[in-house]
């Protein structure tokens, strides 16, 4: 019997070669200015035309200012990547949302908020994060720039087919926690390798119980494990949320496709390459320590001690611990902190917004620390000011900046000097990702409010 991943990618396969990939049809193609430039310039040397522009959508947001973007754009290499972009669709004929676009913003926010990410399509994108999308039960994985020119050409893509692992995580989340910190364990209970070659489906209660946010939230991070993606089952919490979205069908069309949606479940006698089970009362607000995604302890717990790490990756985790100026069996609680990012295709929806005004509301930002809350589209900005976040966030101290990827990875002017620390909400933490010699502390929105108003690192749960 088939799991849920396998009913989409039979769905879409076009043809399969004999001992080698697979042709799968793709629904939709989504194109930022990093991964893109040299797509388009070999469609143009071999004369050809995307062949369905209409499943084409492009967006600048890696290289695009979080502050004065009705200006030009300062930086030479990020002015020129985003009209390159916009130069590249006007020519192909594609969907293009520029900056100060209303739909503007993370292709991976924009998509799911704008209902242009739907149940059961597959989905690529020349970005590794791309995984984010199958949190709405698609089949969403970060392609190559020359796998994009593939996809553009034919919209279709050679692949070859990944196993399944399904994670299932049971019980119910403590206070204060939230899919951030369920990514964030997992990722250390797995390691950074750990689901290298898998495509993986989260279940149990706890995911279950995750808004749509959050969801997006822990697929976004599935990457971090070495997955090819991550995907939930659409239930009720997906329809609701995609139900009336600007690119989502109406009428008799939209009855037909809830028709199919509520079939996109792995059955009940699915057999995946690997299952792997987590309690949910095991998990509390996770922070990083070193440099990658999988180096997390709990916020209460204490850097891993040197003879509790694998023998052959102790030179690696003596360096990292080196580069970020921590020592074996220290504990992070009280560190003085430099920046706070809130934001990224990880955390920059709205509900992140919430969590974080939630924590700083009645307090004052720490002096010496600077803040940097970016909305990750125009739409969630909006909603920022309708709910009147941004009133109890300047009350605070905070402003909120214009969105984009901003320090998620320091293409644009967000960059976090040398030395300095950063709590970020954003996906990576290796060496340099927020800036040369930066210092970065992956969290959730409320790890990160509360070093924003404390200075220091501090359990969230001693200020709710």
């Amino acid at each position: 019997m088939n799991t849920l991943f396998d009913k989409i990618w039979d769905a879409h396969v076009v043809t399969t070669v004999t001992e080698g990939p697979t042709q799968l049809y793709i629904d939709r193609l989504y194109c930022h200015e990093v991964t893109s430039p040299q797509a388009f310039a070999g469609m143009r040397a071999r004369g050809l035309k995307c062949f369905r522009p209409e499943k084409i959508f492009c967006m600048p947001d890696h290289n695009t200012p979080t502050h004065d973007q009705d200006k030009t754009i300062e930086d030479e290499i990020s002015r020129t990547q985003v009209e390159t972009l916009a130069q590249n669709a006007a020519e192909f004929g594609l969907n293009h949302f520029g900056m100060l676009h209303p739909k503007n913003g993370i292709i991976h926010v924009v998509g799911p908020e704008r209902g242009l990410t739907l149940p059961g399509i597959t989905i690529v994108c020349g970005d590794s994060h791309t995984s984010t999308h199958g949190a709405m039960g698609a089949v969403a994985f970060g392609i190559g720039t020359s796998e994009v020119e593939m996809v553009m050409a034919s919209q279709c893509i050679l692949q070859s087919r990944p196993k399944t692992m399904r994670i299932s995580v049971e019980g119910k989340l403590a206070k204060g926690v939230t899919a951030k910190d369920m990514a964030l364990y997992i990722i250390a209970r797995m390691t950074t390798g750990g689901a290298t070659g898998y495509f993986v489906e989260y279940a149990g209660e706890a995911v279950r119980s995750l808004s749509m946010e959050g969801r997006l939230t822990l697929c976004n991070l599935s990457i971090e494990m070495g997955a090819r993606g991550g995907i939930i089952a659409p239930d009720e919490v997906t329809f609701e949320y995609i139900k009336g979205r600007e690119y989502v069908p109406q009428g008799e069309e939209w009855e037909k496709l809830l028709a199919y949606w509520k079939t996109l479940k792995s059955d009940e006698d699915a057999t995946f390459d690997k299952e792997i089970t987590f309690r949910a009362e095991d998990i509390e607000p996770m922070i990083t320590y070193g440099t990658n995604p999988g180096m997390g302890i709990g916020i209460t717990e204490r850097i891993p001690a040197l003879e509790s790490v694998d023998e052959a990756g102790r030179i690696s985790y003596l360096k990292s611990l080196e580069y970020m100026g921590f020592a074996p069996e220290e504990s992070l609680l009280g560190k003085k902190i430099d920046y706070v990012f809130l934001g990224s295709c990880t955390n920059g929806r709205i509900e992140d917004f919430r969590d974080f005004a939630a924590l700083v509301k009645g307090k004052k930002k720490a002096e010496g620390v600077v803040a940097w809350l970016v909305p990750g589209s125009w739409m969630v900005d909006e909603q920022i000011r309708k709910e009147g976040l941004d009133k109890v966030l300047e009350e605070a101290g905070f402003e909120i900046r214009q969105p984009g990827c901003s320090a998620c990875l320091a293409m644009n002017d967000d960059k976090v000097p040398a030395g300095k620390y950063a709590v970020s909400t954003s996906n990576r933490n290796f060496e340099g990702r927020q800036g040369p010699g930066a210092r970065t502390l992956l969290a959730n929105p409320l790890v990160a409010a509360a070093a924003a108003v404390t200075g220091v690192i501090t359990d969230p749960r001693t200020m709710m």
